[in-house]
């Protein structure tokens, strides 16, 4: 009964919450729709981080809740959760699961830790420049499903006789190590994880049409997360590594690799689809290297008009279903049941983001929330960023990463015309901010899924979360200030 009533307290909170916004928040006198368009947020805002329902299903609210605002017509709503930038992710969702059926991915990091070494560090390292290689491309939670078994393995390997504190210890780092890895390489590509291909719709549609491409991002993601990778390595080594380092028995990385024998024509294929799908992503648009530009492919064929990246994703992730399988005679790399794989989910989510996003805009919430905040921009640019990464950085802890950026992107294009900020010094930080999720189980589903493994408890994932949370911090403010 407890539980039931702590449910219904929840799911109720969030109406009443909407209703004391629209009695007692009157924003602006005579026009009530910037007023309905928060009311219809904090209740949104509410039910995503106590997940009072399912966090798709709250994701249908906007759909409902606008309209009947007076906001803006249903059609309008239905085309933001059809937008380009999902499309881009289905065919990503696809390639993982090629990637995932034809066991590409265990070739690569049992491939890999074979070859690292044996010592405690070499080990550590190993797990995660491979998690942080996959989760570049792949979801941040699939990867960890994919490398769970393998890390797993590998602890139940580690020598016990005569520490088995520092082994416990150590499995504890590789559990942790296993999570952030995988956060961190998210950050660095658009399709590594949600959040990011949010914002680059958000701001190619209503900041800059084409003004963010994949290589773009790869500039600052990139070296964002190389560093943050390498920071926290040297936390959870200094914390977990424990004082006696036993070597490991690194013949047994090589015999699980052999059991794979040789790699099957599909991998090979799959391979070369991925490998293919980046290198089209990176080379679309034209890149400027200073002396000279390079012409993008996008140019011989019209341009973003025509040619966009979704448009790639999606034809790579078709011709998964279009390729023989040399295997399974008679079928192709990916079948109709795999297609049912897809998280439709996390696509109702980014949907959502876009339909609050077109709400704030319609209803004028955007114009009050630019008025409230111009005297922001009186601090300097690098005290603005590093303010607004730690509150993004913060609520992700609380809430999921995708509804934190989804609420904060209209909210700091309100702030950035306000103030004149640049849009991209502005967004583009606090993106890679609600990544930042590494102290609490529930932060992120990564951190949830290794915290369920048994070898880590809440005090250890706290203390070390806190470092990984404040370097993460600071390497996004000071890179992003200096990159952008």
């Amino acid at each position: 009964m407890g539980e039931r009533f702590k449910k219904l307290l929840l799911v109720t909170t969030g109406p009443l919450l909407a209703l004391l916004m629209v009695l007692f928040g009157n924003l602006t006198p005579g026009n009530m729709q910037p007023t309905y368009m928060a009311a219809i947020t904090i209740w949104v805002a509410w039910w995503w981080m106590t997940e009072a329902i399912t966090i798709s299903v709250t994701a249908l609210l906007p759909f409902i809740l606008i309209p009947l605002a007076g906001i803006t017509d249903p059609q309008t709503i239905a085309l933001q959760y059809m937008d380009k930038a999902i499309f881009l992710f289905l065919g990503g969702f696809l390639i993982s699961i090629a990637i995932e059926k034809w066991g590409l991915h265990k070739r690569l990091s049992l491939g890999i830790l074979a070859k690292i070494g044996s010592s405690r560090s070499k080990v550590l390292a190993g797990v995660m420049l491979v998690t942080y290689l996959i989760s570049m491309w792949i979801s941040n939670t699939a990867t960890v499903l994919m490398m769970l078994p393998a890390v797993l393995a590998i602890v139940k390997h580690l020598p016990t006789e005569e520490d088995s504190k520092g082994s416990a210890r150590f499995s504890t780092g590789l559990m942790l190590a296993l999570a952030y890895a995988a956060t961190i390489g998210g950050m660095s590509t658009l399709v590594g994880t949600p959040t990011n291909t949010i914002f680059y719709s958000y701001y190619n549609k209503n900041i800059e049409p084409d003004g963010l491409n994949f290589t773009n991002w790869f500039v600052v993601g990139f070296p964002v997360s190389i560093l943050l990778l390498i920071a926290v390595f040297f936390i959870l080594l200094l914390m977990f590594s424990g004082r006696k380092k036993h070597p490991l028995n690194k013949q047994f990385f090589k015999d699980q690799y052999n059991t794979l024998g040789k790699a099957v024509a599909e991998e090979k294929i799959i391979a070369i689809l991925f490998a293919s799908t980046a290198l089209l992503w990176f080379t679309r648009a034209d890149i400027d290297f200073g002396s000279f530009t390079f012409q993008g492919w996008g140019d011989l064929v019209g341009g973003n008009p025509r040619m966009h990246d979704s448009t790639v994703s999606v034809i790579m992730g078709a011709l998964l279903f279009l390729i023989p399988s040399k295997t399974d005679k008679g079928s192709t790399l990916l079948v109709a049941e795999d297609f049912k794989k897809v998280p439709y989910s996390v696509l109702l989510l980014f949907g959502s983001g876009f339909a609050l996003a077109k709400g704030f805009e319609l209803s004028g919430l955007s114009a009050w929330l630019a008025g409230n905040l111009a005297n922001i921009g009186t601090l300097h640019p690098l005290l603005i960023i590093f303010c607004i990464v730690t509150v993004v950085c913060i609520i992700s802890e609380l809430a999921s990463n995708v509804a934190s950026i989804q609420l904060s992107l209209p909210i700091l294009a309100s702030l950035c015309a306000s103030t004149g900020l640049p849009a991209m010094e502005i967004m583009l930080p606090a993106t890679l901010a609600a990544s930042l999720g590494f102290m609490l189980p529930v932060a992120t589903a990564a951190n949830t899924i290794v915290y369920g493994s048994g070898y880590i408890k809440s005090p250890q994932m706290v203390r070390a979360g806190f470092w990984a949370d404040f370097f993460g911090i600071l390497i996004i403010s000071i890179l992003c200030w200096i990159l952008l």
